[in-house]
């Protein structure tokens, strides 16, 4: 195992931006990760990367990038109503899906073909149609990096919040996530209510709810409406959906009698940032050799040329002018990286 010079970066973020790292090393175990940390005390920049799929480089990266290529799933305990699996943070997130379907275990169904390594999965909290990670979470393993001590994270340690954990604040860039254990469920309760996954199942002609028949319902719906990343470059939804008080969205509502909204913990609403991208008009507007997908407002595509700055820009002027029209701030769920 040795470290890279100058290595190419663009198979290795889903925008497929022509980027490049000074130093690049793909790790396949803890022994090698530990022996990379204790020769990247020497570098003052380091980035582990996943599946490449939440972020946005808009520049080279001048320090060491490991890719986690940490491998695993299995079962480790198990109870009357539940199984706990562990899956290793290299591991595809949708691959630990079709894994637990094919086990008949639920709980992460409606999560199906989301992007990304199940090592970067807690980070953001990653969630869709009602469903998020904390849901099933058990507990992670992780490794220090300035200590190279290994530290077990339970539910609560973790402070996950909408797209949102404590990995993305007091402990960024502290800890590799090597492992996941998730509390997976044998005889589920099915979360069909939120977007269209009743609809899919209908016309699907399921009568009986499954957790396969959910998972292939969220694969056709996500299939159906965002773009491939190995046929046009992005990273999944771009920003996070804003939450803002009862009384900020009356006011709003009365403006806005259409806004798409939804009910968020707290008393607070949440509003669907796709519906106020597209009423601000960036809906399959292209600006150069960047646009927001013509299926999905949500979604920044790079047509073939772009660079991180371009799509930068773009979500720039996307966010203005959502502030500008209805006075809400969207902020990216993507990771920039300069």
């Amino acid at each position: 195992m040795q470290a890279e010079h100058n290595v190419s970066l663009k198979r290795f973020n889903t925008f497929g931006l022509a980027v490049s790292a000074s130093l690049f090393v793909e790790v396949n175990n803890e022994a090698e990760l530990l022996e990379v940390l204790v020769y990247s005390k020497r570098k003052e920049k380091l980035l582990v990367l996943g599946g490449g799929s939440n972020m946005l480089f808009t520049n080279d990266y001048d320090g060491l990038v490991i890719k986690n290529n940490l491998q695993g799933i299995n079962a480790v305990k198990e109870t009357d109503d539940c199984v706990f699996v562990k899956a290793g943070g290299g591991v595809t997130w949708h691959q630990l899906v079709l894994w637990s379907v094919a086990q008949n275990l639920g709980g992460i169904e409606n999560l199906s073909l989301i992007p990304g390594s199940v090592g970067a999965a807690p980070i953001q909290n990653i969630g869709a149609y009602g469903v998020e990670i904390k849901d099933t979470f058990y507990e992670l393993e992780a490794i220090h990096i300035a200590s190279g001590t290994k530290r077990i994270f339970n539910l609560e340690e973790c402070k996950f919040g909408y797209r949102n954990s404590i990995f993305k604040n007091e402990e960024k860039g502290n800890y590799i996530i090597t492992a996941v254990t998730f509390q997976l469920k044998k005889n589920p309760a099915f979360n069909t209510s939120y977007g269209a996954i009743e609809q899919e199942l209908k016309k699907m002609n399921v009568t009986d709810v499954t957790v396969k028949a959910i998972s292939d319902a969220v694969i056709s719906i996500r299939k159906s409406k965002l773009p491939d990343p190995n046929v046009l470059g992005n990273a999944g939804s771009f920003f996070k959906n804003p939450e803002i008080s009862h009384e900020e969205f009356e006011s709003l509502q009365k403006r806005f009698p259409t806004i798409v909204h939804y009910p968020a913990p707290g008393g607070k609403i949440k509003l669907a940032a796709g519906w106020l991208i597209e009423q601000c008009g960036w809906k399959g507007k292209r600006v150069g050799n960047t646009g927001s997908h013509k299926d999905q407002a949500l979604v920044l595509v790079n047509y073939g040329n772009a660079s991180g700055n371009e799509i930068y820009q773009l979500a720039l002027d996307i966010s203005a002018s959502v502030k500008e029209k209805f006075d809400v701030t969207i902020s990216p769920e993507v990771n920039i990286i300069s």
